[in-house]
């Protein structure tokens, strides 16, 4: 038995495969993966249940700001169950969407930033004041600041209708 035949013999029994990543099998997604109902997750956990290897999440880190979990006194990484579903997310997007990790990286941060701009919008909406009420009703419109044309194309209302109207009016006198 030469060399190699035995580092490969070693390998399989310890369970290593060349560098070939059998715990990374791109089947696995966060649909189907029941996460247990826990506080906390060790790293290890975290690990199989997103079916990758523990140092693949420490790199993630690294890469990936948003994920962060917190040290415990003894300095093991305690993952949160938002963390555990942003770890199987990343990998959906890497190993099946075939994203790189920056494309992955902005893909994330996108998400948040306009999931975050939606609920400042529902807060804004939500003040008391008479310019809130307004451009909330101007968003329902569709004739909010900014030329917001969110309800253009839903079919058309009549104050959205009577909008346009005047302003085409307007633009034809100033053409005159």
């Amino acid at each position: 038995m030469s060399d190699p035949d035995i580092a490969n013999g070693a390998a399989a029994q310890s369970g290593e495969d060349g560098g070939v990543d059998a715990g990374a099998s791109p089947g696995i997604d966060a649909e189907t993966t029941e996460i247990p109902d826990k506080l906390y997750f060790r790293i290890g956990e975290v690990a199989r249940l997103a079916a990758i290897k523990p140092y693949v999440l420490r790199f993630w880190e690294t890469e990936f700001p948003s994920l962060g979990p917190r040290k415990s006194g003894t300095g093991h990484r305690l993952y949160r169950r938002k963390d555990v579903e942003q770890v199987l997310e990343i990998k959906r997007l890497l190993y099946e969407k075939r994203f790189t990790i920056e494309g992955a990286r902005k893909f994330m941060e996108d998400r948040v930033r306009s999931t975050a701009a939606a609920a400042s919008a529902g807060a804004k909406g939500k003040g008391r004041g008479k310019a809130a009420r307004a451009a909330a009703a101007g968003a329902e419109t569709g004739a909010g600041p900014a030329g917001h044309q969110k309800g253009l194309f839903d079919g058309p209302s009549p104050a959205v209708l009577d909008l346009v109207r005047k302003e085409l009016k307007a633009l034809a006198e100033m053409l005159k």
